[in-house]
């Protein structure tokens, strides 16, 4: 069977079609979904072909929303909601309880959802929020719904695990695993902050394709530059405005450049600037998970990075392939959920 090309302008419904006799019969669980975001464009899409796709946020409300949407569109969508706060470790695990007494199988599990990019705060655990979001809660999540995974495997079809990153993990000099354990405001840098966190995201996504020796697969993806209702939080409108401090790249991959006449993501209206990256449209953002969750010729390449629709590995910061850093991550984060992430 030929498989379609893609590229930066795929959009998600476009891969979604392409993949449509692999989607069928899946159970998939997206986090973060709020209209307006990449979790929803990507749920929007499975859902015309999965056979069940759970909408996991912290709010009720907004995923109510965005499943009336879906099924406005679709009818015969069959929609899960899941309360979840991924800033909460006894919140996860609450939420983690409810899917293990699910009687489905989950075939995907889509690590998408993001802390807002705003000012130094610490989580009720005492983590610092962005990497408590992007990094420990998904961290946990996935450890705590592993047995749900493995249950989905057949001699046809291997579990995947997708973390969305970004290509501006690249911007920072690696995970910092003294600010992760002990994170305090006079060293706190709110990009930086960011940045850290998409580079635990790629680092936990190696480890864990290694530990998992074929049991699932597991990818990290870079959707792009998106204006998505993150970048419209009004705890974040300050930061997206101001311009962007970036370190020094530790490797030669070339990067977007920064415009000194556009250093912010949004303009003081809160539109995006045509600098310093070039912005996707949301299907064209989700269309890169939608291939890590779905494309077969994905199967031997678990650990992979993937950014427009294809493996991208050669993007990937040498602090973010670092097996040593891989490892430590990955020992000090089960340090902070206070269990072992099981892989039996």
């Amino acid at each position: 069977m030929d498989l379609p090309s893609f590229s930066f302008s795929t959009t998600a419904e476009e891969v979604a079609t392409a993949f449509a006799d692999r989607i069928a019969g899946k159970n998939v669980l997206i986090t973060g979904t709020s209209i307006n975001g990449l979790g929803f464009e990507t749920a929007r899409v499975i859902a015309r072909h999965a056979n069940l796709v759970i909408l996991a946020g912290y709010s009720p409300e907004r995923l109510q929303l965005s499943k009336d949407a879906i099924k406005q569109e679709l009818p015969s969508a069959n929609i899960r909601c899941l309360t979840l706060d991924l800033s909460s470790l006894a919140a996860v695990r609450v939420a983690a309880t409810e899917v293990n007494e699910y009687p489905e199988p989950i075939h995907v599990l889509i690590n998408n959802a993001a802390a807002a990019i705003a000012g130094f705060k610490l989580t009720v655990d005492g983590l610092e929020s962005q990497m408590a979001v992007n990094h420990v809660g998904h961290f946990l999540l996935t450890a705590l719904l592993y047995p749900r995974l493995l249950a989905a495997k057949t001699e046809t079809f291997t579990p995947r695990v997708v973390f969305v990153s970004s290509l501006a993990h690249a911007y920072c000099t690696g995970v910092d695993l003294a600010a992760l354990a002990h994170p305090t405001a006079d060293a706190h840098d709110t990009w930086t902050a960011y940045y850290r966190s998409k580079a635990a995201n790629i680092l936990t996504v190696r480890e864990l394709a290694r530990r998992a020796a074929g049991a699932l697969n597991a990818y990290s993806v870079h959707p792009g530059g998106i204006y998505t209702n993150i970048t419209k939080k009004a705890e974040s409108r300050a930061y997206m405005q101001s311009p962007v401090r970036r370190s020094v790249p530790s490797y030669s991959h070339p990067l977007p450049a920064l415009d000194p006449a556009h250093a912010g993501y949004v303009d003081a209206d809160g539109n995006p600037t045509p600098n310093p990256t070039v912005f996707k449209t949301l299907p064209q953002g989700a269309a890169t998970t939608v291939v890590a969750a779905f494309d077969p010729r994905l199967e031997d390449k678990s650990g992979a990075y993937l950014a427009d629709g294809a493996e991208d590995n050669a993007s990937v910061a040498p602090h973010s392939t670092d097996p040593v850093m891989a490892e430590q991550l990955w020992a000090l984060t089960e340090k902070i959920i206070g269990q072992p992430f099981v892989l039996a």
